[in-house]
């Protein structure tokens, strides 16, 4: 399971030009579910993705995590982080999970993020505009 991590002063998901999930200060979340993925990675990649320190503390260093800094989750599926981009021109997306797993594996990451910090969502599987402000820019990768 993959997250991509960005920490934004904002950011919102649009379908249709109908905004369907908008947060302040937190994390978009891309989330990319891979085969063989499971509700136990999903717990692990949360753990990881709340307790990751990438908000200042008043010394300026990425000391504190989205939930001390008071922020939010945007939760946002992506399967082409699963792409296998290695050779040719075109991305292979076999290491993506099947449709019905990964919208099961999503929606549980995102019921368990919403029990433990204000969590917004894009819709599974929709042609979705995301709109954000990174502040820093600070990106992360994250995997288990």
């Amino acid at each position: 399971m993959i997250g991509l991590i960005q920490r934004v002063r904002e950011a919102r998901v649009c379908i249709n030009d109908e905004t369907v999930g908008e947060i302040g200060t937190g994390l978009l979340v891309l989330l990319g579910v891979e085969q063989g993925d499971d509700a136990a990675k999903a717990k692990q990649l949360l753990d990881k993705i709340l307790n990751y320190r990438v908000f200042s503390d008043e010394n300026g260093k990425m000391n504190l995590n989205v939930q001390q800094a008071g922020g939010a989750l945007l939760v946002v599926s992506q399967f082409t982080l699963a792409a296998d981009t290695k050779s040719g021109t075109r991305a292979s997306f076999s290491r993506a999970a099947p449709p019905d797993l990964a919208r099961d594996l999503y929606a549980h990451f995102c019921q368990q993020a919403a029990q433990k910090i204000p969590t917004q969502t894009g819709q599974f599987a929709a042609d979705m505009q995301v709109h954000l402000c990174n502040d820093g820019p600070v990106t992360f990768w994250l995997q288990v």
